[in-house]
């Protein structure tokens, strides 16, 4: 672990952190008393905190959309997905934990990603403790729900007060939540659908309104959606969960047929569109029907062109017995009138406030209300928060603010155990999901009398098929990082694309004895609670491995996988597992279920399980004789032998399915590093992305054989160098996970310059200053991009080559508008070092929207300037207040993210109006007049 101090500030200037300060103390005033704010994700702090040049997902408004390109946005070709949507196998009832359970019934799970993060909201980073979800198989369509700042909002505005009060955050949610892509690398894998979030409210987006996004230009387009459309295809997700609830003023019924035709542009596109039924289309208020009638019925089919419009609804909380009667037959009468054929499984999905209502007695019993009399849901199933199983922990331990044990270490098996109960049920285990009488949860401040959790309603789906497969039991996080069951970084670490195809069921054991405790086994820093008090001793190859413990008396199969896989005449299984205890005669053995005979279990013993291992010991199981036949299920079978063993322990840390025509992938090309940042430690390195999946499913980096991360992608950003010096490494990883050679490429910097220093002046220079080693000859080239956002007419990209011995450039001519640059050192033959920030600014940009009188009422349109904090408007010498979200306390202008949709439009009878923008660092515009002289 390095033990280098890194200095993880961003990229702001001390103008910024001034106007923070000012923000906090003018704003405070009129704040509501202080509360808890349950489930946000604080800035992490010390080793984790943000990198300096971390990229981060952060939120746009319409306007920001409208402007898009990947150029323009900051980080952007960090935060794609390139995993492609993986098909899922064939439902096959014999081998469900509940054979009765349909799988036409889906699910839509609309919750955080890693958490609550608003500003700093990394795909990855060093940071073990936070939410990663672990049960993809129940889920059809993942939408993120927790909103993200617009680009360039200054972190210092979410301080202290921000985080005791929602209230109080005075910043800019956009109304466009973009997926976390190493989020969307996961769901992919897993065949689940990726959603992008569009919200409008009134408190919550501030001045943003629908309006503003359904826009038409000339030609009757909507280049909005366009966009949303482009947007969509470039960052690697796979639709939009849509949610409209705006009041004072409801959406204008005469706008609702562009609404419709707006969210048709999006479906006829190939994306997926789900409609939060919250919209009244004859009155345009926000009113929540829970049923489909014909006063929402437009936003999923357009009687005038007889064409659909959304993919789904989600209903509110409140559907239950009438009103899915009522959409039942609303929908056969609809379907009859138009020749469509919609229902309640592909269209429909009652809601559920996980979030909300937890663990509860109203949650079972809302959930009663949606089954029929077999216990069988007749909707599909959508639920809204059911990260609270980490995000709501404090909460649910009756901890305020600052109290962040769902962000500490020692606290994360307790969301495993949280997360595992409202998924798999109140007894941990798929195949009994029934509630009991006394709570037994209460350790973990959740209870199992009410709830039997979502495997008791939704089958398991699963995309285990082909021929080959493979699986560390890797969730996503560790508290280390293991290769070849050796620790190669001893940073903790989180990141979802490295998260393994994890069992189908968690934990379902079938045994006439004792069941084995079952968990991830995390290495021996890892607290794993009362319910697993057992050694650990961490993975195999990545951050976690498989982990059986306790009184082996019986026969168990612990059942791991459904699946669709062909066995070939060369197919063997290679199962890499550790035993830490004494030998003895037990005997594991793969237990495979095959498609023709589901009702029997095939042993097939790993030879030698019984012995006690020396490490990590990897056995390869023949499977030659089931030849043509399909496994359709597959887990492990534990036998103990004569005798019960009364401290049973075992870790498997690899299943690998391969046949001998499986070869590994070729080296990446192109490898190249794009940055190197010496002062942080930080450095982005790029390669050749092998577009063909089936045969490149992953690229592992490394900087001296030392793990640093790994995605599917042609660019990967590095936090935290372990070396200044050796060989960055990436190799290719095959669907077997079998690791190709290694491409490489040198780095030196104890050579190249450093002490690497740029100061903007507001003067229009950039003064760059370094120094080099006495050895070191020749001149060096220096030069200075602009990147991102830029508002200068041209953006800068100057170069200068400055002689030896001087160890100093200066750029005239520079903007001082706050742009972002990147400035390059370089000596011919030594490794160029970059340093970046932001130009020095002293400069606001006026006001320059569309704005307009009719009669005394003033249309001013909210600003789409990139640097922006408020608006003042002057009549007649005087500020005019308007109002804020959340009702507390009208302000003497126009606050970005938090002034009412009232400040779009108003009436002045003033004789003279006019308007000055100031901009995060405090400067402030030459004033536009709107009226009078």
């Amino acid at each position: 672990m390095s033990t280098r101090s890194k200095k993880k500030t961003r990229r702001l200037s001390s103008t910024h952190r001034a106007a923070a300060a000012v923000l906090a103390v003018s704003l405070a005033a009129a704040a509501l008393p202080l509360q808890a704010s349950a489930g946000d994700t604080w800035p992490f702090q010390g080793e984790s905190a943000q990198g300096q040049n971390q990229p981060s997902v952060h939120g746009y408004t319409s306007g920001h959309i409208l402007d898009w390109t990947p150029e323009r946005d900051p980080d952007a070709e960090l935060l794609r997905s390139r995993v492609p949507l993986q098909p899922r196998i064939s439902p096959f009832a014999a081998t469900q934990a509940d054979p009765s359970l349909s799988p036409d019934v889906h699910m839509t799970n609309v919750a955080g990603d890693y958490g609550n993060a608003f500003i700093e909201n990394a795909p990855y980073t060093n940071k073990f403790a936070q939410y990663h979800f672990n049960f993809w198989q129940y889920t059809d369509y993942y939408s993120y729900w927790h909103g993200t700042a617009t680009a360039y909002t200054p972190p210092e505005y979410y301080d202290e007060l921000a985080q005791k009060d929602w209230q109080q955050k005075w910043f800019e949610f956009g109304m466009l939540n973009i997926p976390n892509p190493t989020y969307t690398d996961a769901a992919h894998k897993n065949g689940v659908v990726s959603l992008a979030g569009i919200f409008f409210s009134n408190n919550d987006r501030g001045q943003q309104t629908y309006k503003q996004m359904i826009v038409k230009d000339e030609n009757g387009n909507f280049p909005v959606a366009d966009k949303l459309i482009e947007m969509a295809e470039y960052f690697g997700y796979d639709g939009y969960f849509v949610n409209q609830e705006e009041i004072g003023p409801n959406v204008a019924v005469a706008d609702i047929p562009d609404y419709q035709e707006f969210v048709k542009t999006l479906k006829q596109a190939g994306l997926y569109i789900q409609w939060y039924d919250s919209l009244n289309t004859d009155t345009g208020s926000n009113t929540f029907a829970r049923t489909f009638r014909a006063n929402n019925m437009k936003f999923l089919h357009d009687a005038e062109d007889n064409k659909q419009v959304s993919d789904s609804f989600f209903f509110d909380y409140g559907m239950g017995k009438t009103q899915i009667d009522n959409a039942e037959k609303f929908l056969a009468d609809w379907n009859a009138k138009y020749g469509t054929n919609y229902n309640l499984f592909d269209h429909g999905y009652a809601g559920l406030e996980a979030g909300r209502d937890r663990f509860k007695n109203v949650q079972g019993t809302a959930l009663t209300a949606k089954l029929d009399a077999e216990g069988k849901l007749r909707a599909s199933l959508a639920t809204l928060g059911a990260d609270f199983v980490h995000a709501g922990l404090d909460e649910d331990m009756n901890q305020g603010w600052p109290s962040r044990k769902r962000n500490e270490n020692d606290f994360q098996w307790m969301t495993d155990v949280r997360e595992r109960l409202w998924w798999s049920g109140p007894n941990l285990d798929p195949a009994n999901t029934a509630v009991s009488a006394q709570n037994t949860a209460a350790d973990v401040y959740a209870d199992t009398r009410y709830w039997p959790g979502v495997a008791s309603v939704i089958a398991e789906r699963s995309v285990v098929g082909g021929d080959t497969f493979y699986t560390n039991f890797n969730t996503g996080h560790g508290l280390d990082y293991y290769v070849d069951g050796k620790v190669s970084s001893d940073d903790e670490w989180s990141n979802m694309s490295l998260q393994d195809l994890l069992p189908s069921w968690q934990w379902w054991q079938e045994s006439a004895g004792s069941k084995l405790d079952v968990a991830f086994d995390y290495g021996r820093q890892y607290e794993s609670g009362d319910r697993f008090d057992y050694p650990l001793i961490g993975a195999y190859e990545g951050g976690s491995s498989l982990a059986l413990r306790g009184k082996l008396d019986a026969e168990t199969f612990l059942r791991l996988y459904k699946t669709d896989l062909a066995v070939a005449a060369d197919s063997k299984m290679d199962v890499t597992y550790n035993k830490t205890v004494k030998s003895d005669d037990s005997v594991m053995s793969l237990g495979l279920i095959f498609a023709d005979a589901p009702e029997t279990t095939v042993k097939v013993p790993v030879p030698g399980s019984g012995g006690k291992t020396q490490g990590w010991k990897t056995t390869q199981v023949d499977l030659s004789a089931y030849a043509g036949r399909e496994i359709a299920a597959f887990g492990l079978v534990f036998a103990p032998g004569a005798k019960p063993i009364g401290d049973y322990r075992m870790n498997v840390g690899e299943l690998r399915l391969t046949h001998d025509a499986q070869a590994a992938p070729a080296a990446p090309t192109g490898l190249a590093i794009e940055a190197v940042y010496p002062e942080s430690g930080e450095m982005l390195v790029n390669w050749n992305l092998d577009a063909n999946y089936d045969d490149v499913q992953l690229y592992n980096v490394y900087v001296n054989d030392v793990f640093v991360g790994g995605k599917y992608d042609e660019t990967f950003y590095v936090k935290d160098l372990p070396a200044q010096s050796g060989v960055v490494k990436v190799k290719a990883v095959g669907p077997d996970g079998t690791e190709s050679a290694a491409a490489e490429v040198p780095f030196n910097l104890n050579t190249a310059p450093e002490q690497l220093k740029a100061t903007p002046g507001t003067n229009g220079e950039l003064a760059v200053s370094w120094t080099v080693p006495r050895s070191v000859k020749g001149d060096t080239k220096v030069s200075v991009r602009s990147i991102n956002w830029t508002t200068a007419p041209q953006p800068v990209n100057e170069t200068l080559t400055i002689p030896h011995g001087e160890t100093k450039a200066v750029f005239k001519n520079i903007p001082t508008n706050g742009d972002e640059y990147i400035v390059t050192v370089q000596k011919d033959g030594l490794t160029p070092v970059s340093i970046a920030g932001a130009f020095a600014d002293n400069i606001a940009e006026p006001y320059a929207e569309d704005w307009s009188w009719n009669g005394t009422t003033l249309n001013l349109p909210m600003p789409n300037t990139r640097d922006w904090r408020y608006l003042y408007v002057y009549e007649d010498g005087k500020l005019r207040s308007f109002p804020t979200t959340y009702n507390v306390g009208d302000r003497d202008r126009i606050i970005r993210g938090r002034t009412t949709k009232a400040s779009l439009s108003f009436t002045s009878t003033a004789a003279k109006v006019e308007v000055v923008l100031e901009d995060y660092s405090g400067n402030k515009s030459e004033p536009l007049v709107l009226k009078g002289e």
